[in-house]
């Protein structure tokens, strides 16, 4: 990514190589990138989605444009990292006169922001005005859909919806005392002399028809959790499915065990093969697990293509020809194909614009009514999370620092990391636009150490009611 900076640098200006780097460097630190000077070394699949965004904003602000155009510029990035990010938009029309042409579908942004807003539909103007006029005064039907569309904090589910810890039934998932690290090679001959410490003894359960969201920062080991739980990467700990643990089975065992456990992933445009029709995608699973015949299988994936909101006729279609919420649709029908017991959603609604989002959401829970399967939610928005949520934890730096239920995390938010990440959280109401963005005191540390350097264990105590706070 180091050069790809510095090439627009050198491109437009007259500095040497060696002060593009210089900028490149700056500009990467702007976006609180951790330990900057060796991410310009790494190429673009090396770093997660939110690491990749920050990046290309970087690589926007590094010229100190007159004009900025903004195209979802925060759409992959927690609510912390927003906030700085919005920031910096900010230092750069006060500081450098820039005028800034925001695109985006988050109204929380838009409220935080815009001076003037136009509200798009079909390639359409349905309604402009100045920002206070179309969050209190919408005209057109359609704004007045994505305001009612927007997930706020405090506005989640009612009480009938509500579920007690108390009371759930049995465990479905349980993870004790879970690590994933991942060696760095370097040095002399490519020793290994680091190691990212993704995830440092995490520890939750999963009861059946039970929601757990896990929030946090980008890079905070919520994702890399979901993929040791789905067997994607290596792991020390325990993780127990229905009751087996999975490395005491054998290969076959294992194999049965994990249809269980299905993932909707984040960027629907990505995982799906454009190169097949999707009914096939859909089926792909049951193939896999030799599941019925070929007629069987057209019937349960016309049956599921239904209940998700398309169409059996469109089986024989391509990826490219739905949009991003009827792709998220197929993906959700694809990780109910097999009948799981728990789907693991990552970020699986944040590509997605509000009045989707909602209707996405929606159709989670309807399906979780219906066929009883537990949710494992990975996200970055904390209104999302409230909205679906039963039981809510934490993470930072690859350890959980507070896990509760939803009441308890938003209502009563014990740790300060938890508290930041509400508190940061775009207000859809240009009357409440703060005028500074929560920051943290310093950028994030990073999960790389030296081979033999551990970080600190962090114990968690529950303060009333199986509320657990890091101490």
């Amino acid at each position: 990514i180091g050069r790809q900076l510095t090439e627009a640098i050198e491109a437009h200006t007259s500095l040497s190589r060696s002060d593009s780097r210089l900028r490149a460097l700056e500009a990467l630190k702007a976006v609180r990138i951790p330990d900057a000077e060796r991410r310009l070394e790494h190429y673009p699949h090396e770093l997660s989605g939110g690491m990749r965004q920050r990046v290309m904003i970087a690589m926007a602000l590094a010229l100190n444009p007159d004009v900025l155009i903004a195209d979802e510029p925060t759409t992959a990035l927690d609510v912390t990292v927003q906030g700085e990010v919005l920031e910096l938009l900010r230092d750069l029309q006060r500081e450098h006169g820039t005028s800034v042409i925001l695109i985006t579908h988050d109204m929380g942004v838009v409220a935080e922001m815009a001076d003037r807003v136009i509200i798009m539909r079909d390639g359409r103007m349905v309604e402009q005005g100045r920002a206070s006029d179309i969050f209190t005064r919408p005209q057109a039907d359609y704004t007045r859909e994505l305001l009612a569309a927007v997930p706020r904090i405090g506005g989640g589910r009612t009480a009938e919806d509500r579920q007690d810890a108390a009371n759930m039934p049995a465990e479905l998932v349980s993870v004790s005392d879970l690590h994933v690290r991942f060696d760095l090679h370097g040095g002399f001959f490519g020793r290994v002399d680091r190691r990212v410490h993704a995830v440092e003894g995490v520890s939750f359960s999963i009861a059946p028809h039970e929601t757990l969201s896990l929030v946090g920062e980008s890079g905070c080991g919520k994702s890399t959790t979901a993929k040791a739980i789905a067997g994607l990467v290596p792991y020390t700990g325990s993780i127990s499915i229905g009751g087996h643990d999975l490395s005491a089975l054998s290969r076959k065992e294992r194999k049965a065990v994990r249809r269980n456990v299905q993932m909707i992933f984040q960027d629907p445009f990505a995982s799906l093969d454009p190169r097949m029709r999707v009914g096939d995608l859909v089926a792909e699973p049951l193939l896999i697990h030799g599941l019925g015949d070929r007629e069987q299988r057209h019937a349960q994936i016309a049956a599921l293509f239904e209940r998700v909101g398309l169409s059996a006729d469109q089986m024989e279609r391509y990826p490219h020809e739905f949009s991003g919420g009827q792709r998220q649709r197929i993906c959700i029908a694809r990780a109910l194909a097999l009948r799981p017991k728990l789907i693991i959603a990552d970020e699986s609604v944040s590509a997605l614009d509000v009045s989707v989002q909602a209707r996405v959401l929606r159709l989670l829970k309807e399906l979780q009514r219906e066929f009883g399967v537990a949710y494992l939610f990975i996200s970055h928005d904390m209104a999302v999370v409230e909205n679906i949520s039963d039981r809510v934890a934490v993470m930072y730096l690859g350890q959980i620092v507070e896990m509760g239920t939803r009441d308890q995390i938003f209502s009563n938010p014990r740790h300060p990391y938890t508290k930041r990440l509400i508190e940061a959280v775009p207000v859809p109401d240009p009357g409440r636009r703060r005028a500074r963005f929560a920051r943290l005191d310093s950028e994030i540390p990073s999960a790389v150490r030296r081979i033999g350097e551990e970080p600190r264990k962090l114990k968690l105590e529950d303060v009333g009611d199986g509320h657990l706070v890091a101490t």
